[in-house]
C-alpha cells in the first residue's frame, strides 16, 4: 500500500510536469513546473511535506517576520492542514539561476473558515539544478478579486556580461539597493512623485486585504482613495546573475485615515531598456 501510494504520487507528478512543459517554454516552464508541483504536493499530502520538498538551509520564510525555512518548519510549526495554491505571473533570469513565481492561494485549518491571499516567492537553483525558495511571503485578502490569465516571461539568448568577482557581484546588488533607497527618499518626500517613478507600468502589487492590482495607473488610483502614504527602509537585496533581474526586502510604516501600521515589503525589480529599474511587483504585509 505504500509503495502504491508513493507510485501514485510520482504519477500525478509526471502527467502534471508533462502538461506544464506541453504547455510553457522550456526556461520558465521548469520554474512554473516546480512551483505546481510543490502546489500539487499540498493538495495530495499537506502543506508541511510541500515546503519541505522546495526548501533548503538558505531559504527564508516571512511568518510574518523571516526566519530560517527548514528551522521553522522542523519546529512543525501551526501551519495551515489545507493550503492550495497556483501561480499567475512567472519569469526566469536568462541566467537560469533565479526566478519569481506569485499568484492566489487559499488555505484553512480543519474547522476553521477558508481564507484567501497572496503568495509571492523569490527562486534561485541549487548545485544540482533545481529550483529552490530563496524566500516566500505571503497577504491575508478576502478572495474575491477577478481571475488573472498566467503571465511570464520568457528569458532570451541574448548576451550578458559574466562576472567572476565576488567584489563586482556584490557592487552590482548595492546599485540595486541604492535604487531601492532613492525609491524609500522620495517617498518620504512625496508618494505620488515616488511611484510614478520607480514603478514598472505592468507592475502588480498586493496589499492586505485588497485584490492583486494590476498596472501603475490602479495602483496610483488605489492609493490615492485609500489616503495611503507609504514610508519605506531597505535592508536586503539579491540579483540574478545574468544583472536583470533583482528584489529588495525591509520594512515599511504605513499611515491610512484610520490608522498606523508597521510592515514588512518585497519587490520584484527589472532593469528596463533604459537602464533604468523598475518595480514589477510590491508586496506589502503586516509584521
Amino acid at each position: 500500500m505504500k509503495f502504491e501510494k508513493i507510485y501514485f504520487f510520482i504519477a500525478i507528478w509526471l502527467v502534471f510536469v508533462y502538461d506544464a512543459y506541453g504547455q510553457l517554454p522550456d526556461k520558465v516552464g521548469s520554474l512554473i513546473a516546480a512551483d505546481r508541483t510543490a502546489a500539487n504536493i499540498a493538495k495530495m499530502s499537506n502543506p508541511y511535506e510541500a515546503l519541505m520538498s522546495i526548501v533548503d538551509k538558505e531559504s527564508t520564510l516571512y511568518v510574518p517576520s523571516p526566519v530560517n525555512a527548514v528551522n521553522y518548519l522542523n519546529n512543525r510549526p501551526n501551519i495551515p492542514d489545507v493550503m492550495a495554491w497556483q501561480p499567475n505571473f512567472a519569469l526566469v533570469s536568462k541566467s537560469l539561476d533565479w526566478g519569481v513565481t506569485s499568484g492566489p492561494m487559499e488555505f484553512q485549518k480543519i474547522g476553521a473558515v477558508k481564507r484567501a491571499g497572496q503568495y509571492l516567492t523569490v527562486w534561485r537553483r541549487d548545485k544540482k539544478g533545481n529550483w529552490k525558495v530563496h524566500l516566500r511571503a505571503e497577504v491575508e485578502n478576502f478572495g474575491k478579486g477577478p481571475k488573472s490569465d498566467l503571465v511570464y516571461y520568457e528569458p532570451d539568448d541574448s548576451w550578458y556580461l559574466k562576472h567572476r568577482s565576488k567584489v563586482r557581484l556584490q557592487q552590482r546588488e548595492e546599485v540595486v539597493m541604492q535604487s531601492d533607497e532613492l525609491f524609500s527618499t522620495i517617498l518620504k518626500a512625496n508618494n505620488e512623485t515616488a511611484f510614478n517613478e520607480f514603478l514598472s507600468d505592468d507592475v502588480r502589487y498586493y496589499y492586505p486585504w485588497e485584490s492583486e492590482i494590476e498596472g501603475k495607473k490602479d495602483v496610483l488610483a488605489f492609493l490615492k482613495r485609500k489616503r495611503i502614504e507609504i514610508h519605506t527602509e531597505p535592508t536586503g537585496v539579491g540579483r540574478a546573475y545574468s544583472g536583470e533581474y533583482a528584489y529588495t526586502s525591509g520594512t515599511a510604516t504605513v499611515r491610512s485615515k484610520e490608522k498606523v501600521v508597521k510592515f514588512n515589503y518585497v519587490r520584484i525589480w527589472q532593469l528596463k531598456d533604459d537602464y533604468q529599474w523598475r518595480v514589477l511587483i510590491e508586496m506589502l504585509f503586516e509584521r
